[in-house]
């Protein structure tokens, strides 16, 4: 893998427009384009040691599956934020032991308590380009759904070949609409346990309330720890298991970071949709976001009433309740920063800019214009069920979503493995049965009662037409009533005890149809209409795998000609982003400094959460007990940092590194100037927001002491 990059490296082509330092998420077969720039924003290290993508230091950098970590210690310690971890602190707590709300620190590796069932880490491996084998097999088909299943016959062929020998998780990443395919190797660590997570009042300062805002002075870090079998390689949970050592770690910076300097960062960005097209930009802001966001603080407040009454859940839905208010406030950004820059507009004018640009090459421009259309056509199309298609997967609850799941095993499991649906092969067994064991924890009758009710009153308000006859059988009808009535039936059913649940894993197809378990009979119901929506969708889905791609290359074909830089729209796969730490000036005039300081915090503590910060902070920050952590021209200890990089959900624990590769900070957010840069990138507002590693390591030495893991972190605590 390093000798091709190197070698790609060496062979920069001529006419490449050139990439600049913010904008651009870009992947490590794109070094060539990026190299130069790179040093000019002021990288000391060679690029080509970037190209090695298991050495120092990319090959520290990890994935949690939904954020990115890294590790820091040769005995596996990981690195993240806290709101990363908030789903392991809030598994291990309870309404008398809460320690979202003290925190967790573990004195020593006995003490470190499982992140859960399905908490993993991956480290990658390798890269392999597919295209030409994923392109052939699509060619190979003629009809829409044949196409569809030829690319998910090929994808656990690939997988397969790619897991070998156990200890691997691999998956296949479309790049530019389906113009390049690449398979990653990453070895699957399946023990993972928490060592530290500082209390909320740290570690989620300012809570939603300072979410995606800067000034910001949020502690968002937390350590987990990979665990390994004995004999090196990845096992489940077992207190036999050891520390996995890593081939590679981070360093912590020995240079103060300032005003100007260098930083990068590599990690898992979740998605962006900067090539989407006009008519899709339009769904998202009139449709999507406004009602995701509505039913969001709806739910938000059902289950904020009921916690307030019932602490049991608070506590097991606060992670559920935490994911809705960043999804709905990052929303409400982004609509916000469609009408201050004017988005539609910018898009409808590179649009209609590419559509007169091929038109111009006459018969040559003609398949990408027939992509256009057929694209249009199929957004319409499903514009017409949108509504139908968020409420359904919603209606059974969290019984009724498990039986289905549980069902649907019971379906494929009749089936050669290869053969089976993706999702429910027996690769991924373990993490079916991983998420049903930790349903205890984020699951209360009562409050599930309520949430179910909520989608079924919505779902019986649809049109006629976007109404499906199983689902109103099982209801037995659309008053009030009926609703009541379905809710009450469903939970009855047994599979709120773990034990229940556990025991249908195996379970065959027959013996679910024979149940009289209320949500086993709901899944039996609705399976018929969830396979034919899913056959609609695998559809469309083989069209667009011929006309998203002809189009997205006509695109980038039109970007080039036109002196622009092109990457690909994030896809959870690892992205390298890089320039400058830096402030902004807000759209009321006033000027951001790049850092924020600890006295900060005592200014803005109100003792009432989100901004109730501990005594012992408070107290060390008057005293001026800066453990000799501050810095010299800040003349206190920086919190958190602004640098103008480019990173969207997903580089959540993302490791800033300095100009030499060592560890600065952990990204964890975004102004709220910056969250529309998901749909049209703004390089004037857009700015990452990082925790500072010097505010960490203050709140390790003087706040919440863990002198363990500073020293095991090559950082031994200061007096």
């Amino acid at each position: 893998m390093r000798r091709m990059l190197l070698a790609t490296l060496a062979a920069v082509t001529a006419g490449i427009p050139v990439a600049q330092a913010g904008e651009g998420m870009w992947t490590p077969q794109q070094l060539p384009e990026i190299a130069r720039p790179l040093k000019a924003a002021g990288l000391k290290l060679d690029p080509a040691q970037l190209a090695d993508l298991t050495g120092d230091p990319l090959g520290a950098v990890v994935s949690l599956g939904n954020c990115t970590a890294s590790f820091v210690s040769p005995q596996g310690l990981v690195a993240t934020n806290h709101h990363c971890a908030y789903g392991a602190v809030q598994l291990n707590s309870t309404a008398r032991k809460n320690l979202m709300t003290t925190g967790f620190n573990a004195g020593k590796m006995a003490d470190e308590v499982t992140a859960g069932p399905s908490a993993r880490i991956f480290v990658l491996e390798r890269i392999d380009d597919v295209t030409a084998q994923v392109q052939s097999a699509i060619a190979s088909a003629t009809a829409p759904i044949e196409r569809t299943r030829a690319v998910e016959t090929l994808e656990k062929r690939l997988l397969s070949a790619c897991e070998t020998g156990g200890g691997y998780r691999c998956r296949l990443y479309s790049f530019f609409g389906g113009n390049t395919y690449r398979l990653f190797k990453y070895m699957e660590i399946r023990d993972v346990r928490l060592v530290y997570a500082p209390p909320s009042s740290i570690g989620n300062f300012g809570g939603e309330v300072d979410n995606w805002m800067w000034p910001r002075h949020a502690g968002d870090f937390s350590f987990l720890r990979a665990y390994v079998g004995k004999d090196g390689k990845p096992a489940a949970y077992s207190k036999d298991n050891v520390p996995y050592q890593p081939k590679h770690w981070l360093k912590i910076a020995d240079q103060p970071l300032r005003a100007g300097d260098f930083v990068m960062v590599a990690g898992y960005p979740g998605s962006t949709s900067r090539y989407a097209l006009v008519g899709e930009f339009r769904s998202t802001q009139d449709w999507l976001y406004p009602t995701v966001s509505r039913t969001y603080k709806e739910l938000v407040a059902m289950v904020q009433a009921a916690g307030a009454k019932n602490p049991d859940v608070a506590v097991k839905y606060a992670s559920t309740v935490r994911g809705w208010e960043n999804t709905l406030k990052n929303f409400d950004g982004q609509l916000e920063g469609f009408r201050r820059t004017n988005a539609l507009a910018a898009k409808q004018a590179e649009e209609s800019a590419v559509l007169a640009w091929l038109k111009k090459q006459r018969r040559s421009g003609e398949p990408a214009l027939a992509a256009y259309n057929t694209i249009e056509a199929l957004n319409a199309q499903s514009a017409k069920t949108r509504e139908r298609d968020l409420t359904v997967p919603q209606l059974g609850g969290t019984l009724g979503g498990a039986a289905v799941q549980l069902y649907r095993l019971s379906i494929e499991r009749a089936k050669p493995d290869a053969r089976r649906e993706s999702g429910y092969q027996q690769r991924d067994v373990a993490g079916i049965e991983a998420v049903l064991k930790q349903m205890d924890k984020r699951y209360d009758s009562g409050m599930d009662s309520q949430l179910q009710a909520y989608w079924l009153n919505r779902y019986v308000g649809l049109p006629a037409d976007q109404r499906v006859a199983e689902l109103d059988k099982w209801i037995g009808g659309g008053d009030a009533k009926a609703v009541a009535d379905a809710v009450a039936r469903m939970h009855k059913s047994a599979l709120g005890k773990d034990a229940e649940r556990t025991k249908w894993l195996n379970a065959d197809r027959a013996t679910f149809e024979a149940s009289t378990d209320p949500a086993i009979r709901y899944a039996v119901a609705v399976m018929p209409t969830l396979l034919k929506l899913e056959e609609a969708r695998k559809t469309r889905a083989g069209e667009l795998l011929v006309a998203r791609p002809a189009y997205l290359k006509a695109l980038a074909d039109y970007r080039k000609a036109h002196g622009k830089a092109v990457y690909p729209d994030a896809n959870s796969s690892l992205r390298i982003t890089f320039g400058n730490v830096t402030g902004y000036t807000k759209l009321d005039g006033s000027k951001q400094a790049p850092f924020t300081v600890v006295e900060e915090i005592v200014a803005k503590t109100t003792g009432k959460e989100p901004f109730d910060t501990p005594k012992a902070a408070i107290d060390a920050i008057k005293a001026r007990h800066y453990a000799g952590l501050e810095d010299a021209k800040l003349g206190s200890v920086p919190v958190d940092f602004l640098s103008d990089l480019d990173i969207t959900g997903g580089n959540s624990g993302s490791p800033v590194l300095d100009a030499h590769g060592k560890l600065v900070g952990l990204a964890f957010d975004g102004n709220w100037e910056s969250v529309a840069s998901n749909w049209v990138f703004d390089p004037v507002m857009t700015r990452m927001i990082s925790m500072d590693q010097r505010y960490m390591r203050w709140v390790m030495t003087v706040v919440d002491p863990a002198p363990q893991l500073l020293q095991e972190m090559g950082v031994p605590a200061k007096k």
